[in-house]
């Protein structure tokens, strides 16, 4: 069974393969949330894309990295928009700027993305002002038109802050179901995968579409509120809506506070024991983002021994790895499964 169908199979507690999941495509080499992004993401082997999902005034669910538009497109550089730019609270933070929620779908469309955090990866700069906004249809449409029978390419769509956005009269788990159904993606064995920080929100979705709808992650951070959902009864309470969970990384590989490696979570044992699928989020290959012993230089922005850490995840049996490098984990994967095929040949 392919692993990315097997994704669609509530009573399998483990993958057979592990999946690469490319985080806002393969952000690590072209703006994030691209068309270049994904593409290229898929080019590098990833089973699914990532798109973050916010939403436009009129209603219509875009891939950008959060609602604040400022740091992912040039709308700080667009005159016309000048009096857009407010300061609101979005979650529990104050944030100034210019706003998804304060633009149409036609308005969003004539920006341009550009490179998120140039300081790290200054290379993604020659890109910025090529490509546009996507909308989450076209990014379901990509995937489609890059599966083969051989390799299906799917979806993994991040709902961000949709309580927030519910507050504010934009209701995005029933757009989200109301769009899914609209693209024939809102069954188990669909394009699109779920997950979202918000266990609310994944529960009025899972109640919208029935446990025959699409798969469901619950992501997990490493803020102490979000500490219940990881002990035994809050993994058995998870399965009750979702069928795995997105950890951060941080949550099975343990770190002190200078970023040195501590030891291992059992973790992805205990979520494997009540049913959940594991797929931690985000390995990146710059210094910046990695243990300490796999850092490689003083540079924050140079590139460090990534594989280490995904041969290490792999190793620790996780279905998946969202990861801003589909290539590096790709690799990793493909190395850690030619001691297997050389077994069997023998």
């Amino acid at each position: 069974m392919h692993a990315i169908e097997s994704l669609a199979t509530p009573a399998v507690a483990r993958l057979p393969r592990a999946v690469v999941v490319g985080h806002r495509g393969a952000c690590a080499y072209r703006p994030e949330h691209t068309t270049a992004s994904y593409e290229l993401a898929i080019d590098m082997g990833a089973d699914l894309i990532e798109p973050d999902l916010v939403v436009s005034r009129d209603g219509v669910l875009i891939a950008r990295h959060e609602n604040e538009l400022s740091r992912s497109t040039d709308v700080a550089e667009r005159p016309e928009f000048a009096d857009r730019r407010t300061t609101r609270r979005v979650g529990r933070k104050r944030k100034t700027g210019w706003f998804a929620e304060d633009f149409t779908l036609a308005e969003l469309r004539s920006l341009r993305a550009v490179e998120r955090m140039p300081e790290l990866r200054p290379l993604n700069t020659a890109y910025d002002g090529q490509f546009g906004v996507l909308t989450l249809e076209e990014v379901v449409e990509l995937a489609r038109r890059r599966s083969t029978p051989e390799r299906r390419v799917r979806v993994l769509a991040e709902l961000k802050k949709p309580s927030w956005s519910a507050q504010r009269g934009q209701p995005m788990t029933e757009l989200v179901a109301a769009e899914l159904r609209r693209l024939d993606a809102a069954t188990s064995d669909g394009t699109v995968v779920l997950q979202s920080f918000d266990a609310g929100a994944l529960r009025r979705l899972r109640a919208d579409l029935g446990d025959g709808g699409p798969r469901m992650l619950q992501l997990v951070d490493v803020t102490p509120t979000d500490d219940v959902l990881l002990t035994n009864a809050g993994l058995r309470a998870v399965s009750t809506y979702a069928q795995g969970i997105a950890p951060s990384r941080d949550r099975i590989l343990l770190r002190d506070d200078d970023g040195a490696l501590t030891g291992v979570s059992d973790l992805v044992t205990r979520a494997h024991h009540a049913g959940l699928f594991v797929v931690p989020w985000t390995l990146a290959a710059e210094n910046a983002f990695l243990p300490r012993h796999l850092r490689i230089g003083t540079d924050p922005a140079a590139t460090g021994d990534a594989r280490g850490e995904a041969r290490l995840l792999l190793t620790l049996r996780v279905d998946g790895v969202i990861t801003d490098n589909p290539d590096v984990v790709t690799a990793a994967r493909a190395e850690l499964e030619q001691p297997a095929a050389t077994s069997r040949a023998a």
